[in-house]
């Protein structure tokens, strides 16, 4: 990736913050790997920004449906309606950017079955099997909220 700013890299301007020296390494955050807990209002936006930084990998776990009442506030379209947030997220999140590995999880992380595969993938869910680099909860209830806090302060 050059570090000019130039119209044929996608990338040009997050590289110069390297030349500005603001950033030692940009290039690293192709190895990094980060789960998004919550693909809604704020978990679809980070989704998307993280995306377009090219990270390495994103693993997403969302339960819930898109639906046409969510429209006016999340990067869903509306044919997307109806089918889970984190199947629409990858669809739109690889058009932004097919560089970028996407896991999905279309499930809900507080039940014991899946908590087991939430701890799973932070454990080994990284571009090399091992642990992520990064857990972001973007959940909107408590549970899932308590969820993630307690997972990340005894795996991660």
């Amino acid at each position: 990736m050059s570090a000019e700013v130039v119209d044929s890299n996608p990338y040009s301007r997050l590289m110069a913050l390297k030349r500005m020296g603001i950033v030692k390494d940009y290039e690293k955050i192709r190895e990094k790997t980060l789960i998004v807990v919550g693909v809604g209002g704020v978990g679809s936006v980070v989704a998307e920004m993280l995306t377009r930084c090219a990270v390495g990998k994103l693993i997403l776990f969302d339960y819930d449906k898109v639906e046409l009442a969510n429209m006016n506030r999340l990067f869903y379209q509306p044919h997307q309606s109806g089918l889970s947030k984190v199947e629409a997220a990858r669809d739109t999140l690889l058009h932004i950017n097919p560089d970028v590995e996407i896991e999905v999880h279309n499930m809900n992380i507080t039940t014991m079955e899946n908590f087991k595969i939430f701890v799973n993938r932070i454990q080994h869910g990284n571009l090399d099997n091992g642990k992520v680099d990064l857990v972001l909860s973007c959940v909107d209830n408590f549970e899932a909220r308590m969820t993630v806090n307690t997972v990340c302060l005894f795996y991660c």
